[in-house]
């Protein structure tokens, strides 16, 4: 498990919260190579979301982004999160 990966579940338990863990994977495949544009925006953003901590997780979530093969990794496990509910 990488660095990113440990932010995983914390994302998921986000998501399921407020029901957007299947909306959200459906977007991350199908956005494809547009989710290194988000990935940018983050970078970019990133001085405006507060904490050294939170920082880090935008950081881990623009690295996902960026990497086409992670974020469909990435919602595949939303998928399978999901499914134990």
């Amino acid at each position: 498990m990488t660095d990113r990966q440990a932010w995983w579940p914390i994302w998921a338990q986000k998501l399921q919260r407020w029901g957007l863990s299947e909306p959200m994977a459906a977007l991350l495949e199908a956005v494809g190579p547009l989710s290194a544009l988000a990935a940018q925006a983050i970078y970019v953003g990133q001085p405006l979301f507060g904490s050294t901590a939170a920082q880090s997780g935008w950081s881990a979530a623009a690295e996902m982004l960026a990497d086409p093969q992670e974020s469909r990794s990435f919602a595949s496990y939303l998928r399978k999160e999901g499914e134990v509910d």
